[in-house]
């Protein structure tokens, strides 16, 4: 197992969840929330690329 395989390990828990919101949060802040709709679009294409998966911790909706 590569250190890439085993950061993509890491950053598929919660732990990612909450480093990816927090990063995302940053760079709306450093912005002043000018670019949030590409921040979104980029953070979302990382989480994808990284195999995170928020639908998975969310229940089901009725």
């Amino acid at each position: 197992m590569g250190i890439f395989d085993k950061f993509k390990g890491q950053m598929r828990g919660k732990t990612g969840q909450k480093v990816s919101d927090a990063a995302e949060k940053q760079v709306n802040k450093k912005t002043g929330d000018k670019y949030t709709g590409q921040v979104d679009d980029a953070q979302q294409r990382i989480e994808d690329a990284l195999g995170m998966d928020r639908d998975r911790d969310r229940p089901d909706q009725p």
